[in-house]
């Protein structure tokens, strides 16, 4: 009976969303995970959150990186977990077999991610519980690729555009390192936001790319030391 409800549910949700499981975090808000489309997804109040066109988003980032330089880092960072859809295109899509260190800052959206969408069965995964503004202060370790992924709802924290932010994740790319950051664009103000962080990055070491409106509303940046 659980196998055919399964089936039944997924090819339903090619006609309408149904709803499997809905939670309150005190960090996300309101989380639900829905079958949409014959997949399962995670979603906020406004937004997509894990899956679906947030797992499309990021796979763009990582097409434009090329699939083979993402085979060649010896370790990835995911700041911005969630339910891990870009950790499992990196481990089950592109077959990354490094290491790969998440840092999520709600430990119940990470419950959600184990239970509905297997994330504690990738062998070469670390979770890490923090939050990620101070995590990169006291991490030591070098990377090939960090993916910056951090929102609530459809809100960025402020503390992502900051130089300092921006700088600590930059002393973190080992040589010919690259961060791919996920931002949302909604109003003139938030298009002005990306232009000026833009700005405050030395071309003279790294080399800068962005992929605009994809979905609509997002922009990838694409950072790359020199």
């Amino acid at each position: 009976m659980g196998k055919l409800s399964f089936v039944l549910k997924r090819i339903l949700s090619y006609l309408l969303p149904i709803n499997v499981y809905k939670q309150h975090s005190s960090v996300s808000k309101n989380l639900e995970v829905t079958w949409a489309n014959g997949e399962l997804v995670l979603d906020s109040k406004n937004t997509n959150y894990s899956y679906g066109s947030l797992q499309r988003i990021l796979r763009i980032g990582l097409e434009n990186i090329g699939f083979e330089t993402v085979l060649k880092a010896e370790h990835i960072l995911v700041l911005g977990v969630a339910g891990g859809s870009v950790i499992k295109t990196l481990s089950e899509e592109i077959g990354f077999k490094g290491r790969i260190t998440g840092v999520e800052i709600d430990s119940e959206v990470l419950q959600i991610a184990n239970s509905y969408f297997g994330l504690d069965k990738i062998p070469n995964l670390e979770i890490i519980v923090d939050d990620a503004s101070k995590y990169v202060l006291k991490d030591k370790n070098k990377y090939g690729l960090i993916i910056v992924d951090i929102f609530q709802d459809t809100t960025m924290p402020d503390f992502l555009f900051e130089d300092s932010f921006q700088k600590q994740i930059c002393e973190l790319l080992d040589k010919k390192g690259i961060i791919l950051f996920n931002t949302m664009c909604l109003t003139d103000k938030d298009r002005l936001r990306n232009k000026e962080y833009l700005s405050n990055i030395n071309s003279e070491f790294y080399t800068l790319r962005t992929i605009p409106r994809i979905e609509r509303y997002n922009e990838l940046i694409i950072i790359e030391k020199k």
